[in-house]
């Protein structure tokens, strides 16, 4: 009995076919046969491509989110390290 290996696609053959199957200009068996992939795996990649289609469009305002925040917590901790040292400093020094 010959062994079968799977064929490993690319993300960008995956987004390619996905894509000419959500255009729905040919059918899920003409593109399976056109690329040599399973109907099955076509419809899967296309419900895929549709449930994340959203992510493409709001990825820069997730980053930029993110970046702030960072951003944030680096000057809170910065803030509180300067607090620390002015205390310190205040109660080292002797009133006049």
């Amino acid at each position: 009995m010959e062994s079968m290996k799977r064929t490993q696609h690319s993300a960008q053959f995956k987004a390619k076919v996905a894509l000419e199957a959500l255009k729905g200009q040919s059918t899920v068996n003409e593109l399976a046969s056109r690329y040599g992939v399973h109907p099955a795996q076509i419809t899967r990649w296309k419900q895929q491509l549709e449930a994340g289609v959203d992510e493409i469009f709001s990825r820069g305002q997730h980053k930029r989110a993110r970046e702030e925040e960072a951003l944030r917590a680096r000057l809170y901790q910065e803030i509180g390290q300067l607090k620390v040292e002015l205390d310190w400093l205040k109660s080292k020094v002797s009133p006049l």
